[in-house]
């Protein structure tokens, strides 16, 4: 069983497609594992090619075997617009406990439509500590 903290360093992307026909978008990441999002800042006016550099943190179980993340387009006054995502495997992370920052594809449906750089770090949880033994804390009493 598979369980601790898992760390997503959201670096950037890179040749996103503009949705925004009068204007640089304002991209966004909403970053979902399992039944945990959350989302990034707002990279105002930065268009095709935001840069967040943002650190999220999830707790998983062998039971979260991908990260999604889905890129928005933030408009005042009309709902945000879908730009596209990524769906990235956790098998490895958890395997290699860290993975530097890659670059993923980002899909529309079945199109290609840019880059996202993500960093990923799995820190497990010791199990044995769940059940706290006696002497927790390093204080045993002596006899």
């Amino acid at each position: 069983m598979v369980h601790g903290t898992l760390e997503v360093l959201l670096v950037g992307a890179k040749g996103l497609e503009n949705t925004d026909y009068l204007c640089n978008m304002d991209p966004y990441a909403l970053l979902k594992c399992r039944s945990q999002e959350q989302r990034s800042s707002i990279a105002s006016g930065k268009g095709s090619n935001p840069e967040w550099n943002e650190s999220f943190v999830f707790t998983v179980s062998d039971h979260a075997t991908e990260l999604v993340i889905k890129l928005m387009d933030s408009d005042s006054g009309t709902s945000d617009d879908f730009v596209g995502e990524a769906t990235i495997p956790l098998e490895a992370v958890y395997t290699e406990g860290s993975i530097p920052p890659t670059v993923y594809n980002v899909v529309k449906g079945e199109h290609y439509c840019g880059e996202i750089k993500v960093g990923l770090t799995f820190t497990p949880e010791d199990t044995r500590q769940r059940g706290l033994p006696e002497d927790f804390g390093g204080w045993k009493q002596s006899h």
